[in-house]
C-alpha cells in the first residue's frame, strides 16, 4: 500500500512539473528565429485561428493585406483583404506568443480574369503567368517591347511582377534621308551722282561749293604763297584748270552686285535619332569675364556660322515621317562690326527657321520663303542755285541703292536602305585627272575572304559581369583658353582738399 501511495505521489509531482514546464518551453520556441508558422489565406476569404489558452492581444503588421477580429477569448477571425505577405502575432495568457507568416493569395477568379485580359490585349502571343506567394512570374514570347510593357502593367494587379518574357528579334531600324535645299539670291544696284566745285583764286575768290554728301576736297590757304588743296576721294572725274584756278570733282557711279548661294546637304539618321550638318566656320568672339573692380580678363568664345541644319525624324504608325527641322543660314556682317581693343569683330547676319512638319516619303515642303526688297535714296542740293534748270544739276547730289534678297529652304525626307554590297558607290566627277599613274583606290585591310571569320570560341569560358558593362566615356579635355590682358585705364588726377 505504501509503495502504491508513493508511486501516486511521484506521478502527481511529475504531472505538476510537466504542466509547469510546458508553457516555458513553448515561449522559448516562439522566441527562436525561424519559429514562425506559415499561414495561407485567399483574398476575400476568412479563417479562424484557435488558441488553447486565453488570447490577450493580436497584431497584424500590414492592415492592407489582412485584418484580425477577436471572436471570443480563444478564437481569432482572419480576413484576407488583398494579395501580399504580412506577419500575425498572437499573445497568450501566461506570456506565450504565436508567430505566423500570413500569405494572402489572390482568388482564383481574379487570377483567371487577369489571364483573360492578357489574351484579350495580346492576342496570338504566348504569354503565361504563375503565382507564387506575392510574386507573379511572367513567361512567354511577345512581339515587341510595347507588348511586353503592356503585359507587365496588366500583371501588376496581382502583385510584384518578375518579368521573364522574351521579345522577338526586332527588324532593322528604318533610316531616313533628309534632302535640304538652301537657295539664296542677293541682288543690289546702286547709282551715285554728285559734284564738288572749288576755286583757288579765280575772280579773286577762294572757296568751294559742295553738298557734303560725298567727301569734298580740303582747301588749305597758305597766305601770300598761294592756296593748295588735298584730295582724298577723286570720285570718278577730276577736272582742274590751273590758268583759271578752278577744280571740280564729279561722282557718277552705277554698280550692280549679284550673290548666289546654293547648298544641298543630305543628312542620314536612324528613326528617332537626331542629326546635324554645318558648312561654314567659327568666329572668335571676345567675352569679358567678371573680375575685381571690373578689371576682368577677356576670353575667346567661338561662334559658328554658315549653312546649318538640325533635324529629328520619327516614323509614325501611319507610315508618315514627322520632322523637327531647324535650318539656318548665317554670314559675317562687317557693316555692323564692333571694334574692340583694335580688333574688328563682325556681326553675324542670321536667317533661321524652327518648325515641325509631317509628310510621306518623297514628299517636299517649303518651310522658309523670304522676299526682301529695299530701296534707299539720298538727295542733297544747295538751296536756290540747286533749283536752276540744267546748271542746278551741278549743285545737287543723289544716291540710290536697291537691294533684293530671296531665300528658299525646301526639305524632302525619304526612307532609304544601304547600298548593296558590290554595287558601285556614287562619286564626284573630277574635271581632270589628278596625276597620271596615281592609284585610284586607298589601301585597306583585307576582308574575311582572306583573313577568315572572327573566332567564335572565347578565350575564357566565364568572365565577371562587370567586364561586360559599357565603359564610361572619359570627360572631354578642356580646350585652351585664350586670355587677353585688359588695357590699363588712365589714372585720374588727384584732387586736393576734402571730398564733396
Amino acid at each position: 500500500m505504501r509503495r502504491r501511495e508513493s508511486l501516486r505521489t511521484l506521478l502527481g509531482i511529475g504531472i505538476l512539473l510537466i504542466g509547469a514546464l510546458l508553457p516555458l518551453e513553448t515561449h522559448l520556441l516562439a522566441q527562436q528565429p525561424g519559429g514562425a508558422r506559415d499561414l495561407f489565406l485567399t483574398a476575400g476569404k476568412s479563417l479562424v485561428v484557435e488558441s488553447p489558452v486565453v488570447i490577450q492581444r493580436v497584431s497584424v503588421a500590414n492592415p492592407k493585406v489582412a485584418e484580425a477580429v477577436v471572436i471570443n477569448p480563444k478564437e481569432v477571425l482572419i480576413n484576407g483583404l488583398e494579395a501580399g505577405e504580412t506577419s500575425l502575432i498572437i499573445w497568450q495568457q501566461g506570456g506565450n506568443r504565436l508567430l505566423f507568416d500570413l500569405k494572402v493569395r489572390p482568388s482564383a477568379a481574379r487570377l483567371e480574369a487577369v489571364r483573360q485580359e492578357l489574351e484579350k490585349e495580346l492576342p496570338g502571343q504566348d504569354v503565361s503567368l504563375t503565382l507564387e506567394g506575392e510574386n507573379v512570374f511572367l513567361r512567354g514570347t511577345v512581339e515587341d517591347r510595347i507588348a511586353a510593357d503592356r503585359a507587365v502593367e496588366i500583371a501588376k494587379t496581382l502583385g510584384k511582377v518578375v518579368n521573364l518574357l522574351y521579345v522577338k528579334t526586332p527588324p532593322v531600324e528604318q533610316q531616313i534621308l533628309l534632302k535640304v535645299r538652301f537657295a539664296n539670291v542677293d541682288r543690289a544696284a546702286a547709282q551715285d551722282l554728285g559734284a564738288n566745285l572749288m576755286s583757288l583764286g579765280a575772280l579773286n575768290t577762294t572757296g568751294m561749293i559742295t553738298t557734303q554728301q560725298f567727301q569734298p576736297p580740303q582747301v588749305q590757304f597758305a597766305g601770300p604763297q598761294g592756296t593748295s588743296f588735298n584730295l582724298t576721294d577723286a570720285l570718278n572725274i577730276f577736272l582742274f584748270r590751273p590758268d583759271l584756278d578752278l577744280a571740280a570733282t564729279i561722282r557718277a557711279l552705277q554698280s550692280k552686285r549679284l550673290l548666289e548661294i546654293l547648298a544641298e546637304p543630305n543628312l542620314l539618321a536612324m528613326n528617332g535619332q537626331p542629326a546635324s550638318f554645318l558648312a561654314g566656320g567659327e568666329l572668335p568672339v571676345p567675352v569679358v569675364q567678371s573680375g575685381i573692380a571690373g578689371a576682368g580678363a577677356v576670353t575667346i568664345q567661338w561662334r559658328e556660322f554658315g549653312v546649318r541644319i538640325n533635324f529629328l525624324p520619327t516614323v509614325t504608325p501611319r507610315g508618315t515621317i514627322r520632322l523637327r527641322v531647324q535650318p539656318e543660314v548665317s554670314s559675317l556682317d562687317y557693316a555692323n562690326a564692333v571694334v574692340f581693343q583694335g580688333f574688328t569683330i563682325p556681326a553675324i547676319s542670321t536667317r533661321k527657321v524652327q518648325t515641325e512638319i509631317e509628310l510621306e516619303s518623297g514628299q517636299s515642303f517649303l518651310i522658309a520663303g523670304l522676299l526682301d526688297n529695299r530701296v534707299v535714296e539720298s538727295f542733297s542740293k544747295i538751296p536756290g542755285i540747286g533749283d536752276i534748270p540744267v546748271i542746278g544739276k551741278l549743285f545737287q547730289s543723289r544716291s540710290q541703292t536697291k537691294s533684293n534678297t530671296e531665300l528658299l529652304v525646301a526639305v524632302t525626307p525619304e526612307l532609304v536602305r544601304p547600298i548593296p554590297q558590290g554595287h558601285p558607290v556614287p562619286g564626284i566627277a573630277m574635271p581632270r585627272e589628278f596625276m597620271k599613274g596615281a592609284p585610284t583606290t586607298a589601301p585597306r585591310t583585307p576582308g574575311q575572304d582572306v583573313t577568315g571569320p572572327v573566332p567564335v570560341k572565347p578565350v575564357r569560358e566565364r568572365v565577371p559581369v562587370e567586364t561586360l558593362a559599357e565603359p564610361k566615356a572619359a570627360p572631354a579635355a578642356a580646350g585652351p583658353t585664350i586670355q587677353i590682358a585688359p588695357m590699363p585705364s588712365p589714372e585720374r588726377p588727384r584732387q586736393e582738399g576734402p571730398p564733396e
